[in-house]
């Protein structure tokens, strides 16, 4: 296979075991796998119950691996003290969304752990590697969950904590201020489960699929309104799929593409594919029961080489650990159709609606002439009589179109009269509030001539106190003037007696 051109070479629709030139990746699963740029970032995983903390490279061009050397974003203290000495700690059962040029790890199994959820980054301009601070309601760390980028969102379902507790809660993470919170959903929730997958469905919906307790294998689906955060379990259709977990999902536009997987006993051979417009299964391929692609803990991503679309898988475990490459070259599917065909009911109706429109037109020739020179030449295979019964039958459909016509014209009639009804009395309405407006202008201006009349009045008042403050200052000056004109009096009179009695005393 030439390693330029690999890509032509492959048929559609089934898996092909990629030749890797140089060393190889251990072997491992549970691990995160991420598609940048054409090359596969594949970190950690776990083997032999030992986890792992390197970061592989696989380039779909060269098809040649190579381990990228990560950098530290702290210093050799910094990560001393907190115990995190490891540029990227090893770790399994962790999930990986890419957001620009970063790849974000979220969550996963630790030696040493903390009970909160971190998120690290790895950013692929610099090579650099750290952890990424988050506030809010952060959510208890866990493995064997599903992280799904909505927008500019993650969103964070299920798993399994420290303590090998089963989760079944929602949370987001906002990646623009980095602030997580918790979702308040209603109805009834999937059960609590891990290792199971999430994709997300025209932005709107999240969509769960299988997984496990400690005991049962689901393979059940479940939806999240993100905009009601309601949860149903809607009426799947098509193929019937067996209970797995530790499978792997990826979405191409409406498909839902789910590779491996097993219940501990044997592996899921079949890759199946959700229709997440229609929901309905269907298998697209098969692989045989010992075959890497039948495992747990493997990895799926989404290439586009030379314009079309890839799938490429890698690691999982089936009794053996893996660490092979395979591609899918993807047949190009059918153009999606516009929502208003989308369903049965809108096409019936389309359909309808066309054969009316081709009966008026057909209307206006002289049938007879027309189907007697056309069936001329033909035989009796079809006589005028059939062609006349089809016609009926046309003309007929066209009459209970023409009715229901009728029907939805006299609907909208009503709706117009309505509009009508609720336009006049949106316009009375607007009146009779420009006349409220109009009058509390007028008390407003009212209220303030009131303002400036109490400013004058508080004015004179204050005034009027200086003047009164006066008086009293006048009033106390002439209070004692007229007691020092008494005094004085009083001390005269004394007087001019004494000098008579003396007069007198003297004779």
């Amino acid at each position: 296979m030439d390693s330029g051109s690999w890509h032509l070479e492959l048929p559609y629709d089934l898996w092909v075991t990629l030749p890797v030139s140089g060393a190889r990746p251990s072997p491992r699963y549970k691990h995160a796998a991420a598609v940048f740029d054409q090359k596969l970032y594949i970190v950690g995983g776990s083997r032999n119950g030992r986890f792992l903390s390197d970061v592989q490279v696989f380039d779909l061009r060269s098809l040649a691996w190579s381990n990228l050397r990560l950098e530290t974003e702290l210093d050799a203290d910094k990560t001393e003290d907190s115990g995190l000495l490891e540029v990227l700690p090893p770790m399994s059962d962790h999930c990986m969304v890419k957001w620009g040029t970063k790849l974000l790890i979220l969550g996963g199994h630790y030696k040493k752990s903390s009970d909160s959820m971190i998120v690290r980054f790895i950013d692929l301009e610099t090579n650099l590697c750290g952890v990424m601070e988050t506030s809010g309601k952060v959510p208890v760390t866990r493995g064997g969950h599903s992280v799904t980028l909505v927008g500019s969102r993650l969103i964070i379902f299920g798993g399994e904590d420290r303590s090998r507790k089963l989760l079944n809660d929602v949370h987001f993470l906002d990646l623009e201020t980095m602030t997580w919170d918790a979702v308040e959903v209603t109805q009834t929730p999937p059960a609590p489960r891990y290792d199971h997958s999430a994709a997300l469905h025209a932005n709107r919906y999240l969509i769960v699929f299988g997984g496990c307790s400690h005991s049962i294998f689901f393979n059940d689906l479940h939806v999240l309104d993100l905009q009601t955060n309601e949860w149903s379990q809607p009426e799947i259709k098509g193929d019937l799929v067996t209970g797995r977990a530790g499978h792997a999902g990826i979405t191409i536009d409406e498909n839902w593409y789910i590779v491996g997987g097993g219940d501990n006993n044997n592996g899921c051979q079949e890759t199946i594919v959700l229709n997440m417009t229609k929901l309905a299964w269907s298998i697209l391929t098969s692989v045989k029961g010992r075959n890497p692609l039948a495992s747990e803990g493997l990895s799926v991503c989404s290439a586009i080489i030379e314009g079309e679309h890839h799938l490429v898988a890698f690691g999982g475990y089936n009794g053996k650990y893996n660490n092979e490459v395979f591609v899918m070259r993807l047949k190009p599917r059918d153009i999606p159709r516009p929502k208003i065909f989308q369903s049965p009911a809108a096409a019936a109706a389309a359909a309808s609606v066309t054969a009316a429109y081709a009966l008026a037109k057909s209307e206006k020739l002289d049938i007879p002439k027309t189907l007697s020179s056309k069936f001329a030449g033909i035989g009796n295979d079809l006589s005028e009589k059939d062609v006349r019964t089809d016609i009926d039958a046309i003309k007929e459909d066209k009459r209970v179109l023409e009715l229901s016509l009728t029907e939805v014209r006299t609907e909208n009639s009503r709706f117009r009269e309505k509009i009508d009804e609720v336009n006049s009395t949106h316009s009375e309405l607007s009146k009779e509030l420009s006349s409220v407006q109009g009058q509390l202008v007028a008390e407003r201006s009212r209220c303030f001539k009131l303002e400036a009349q109490i400013a004058e009045l508080q004015k004179m008042l204050e005034s009027s106190q200086t003047i009164e403050n006066e008086v009293q200052i006048l009033r106390q000056q002439k209070s004692a003037f007229e007691q020092e004109m008494e005094r004085a009096t009083s001390v005269q009179t004394q007087g001019s007696g004494g000098v008579w009695r003396w007069i007198a005393g003297g004779q």
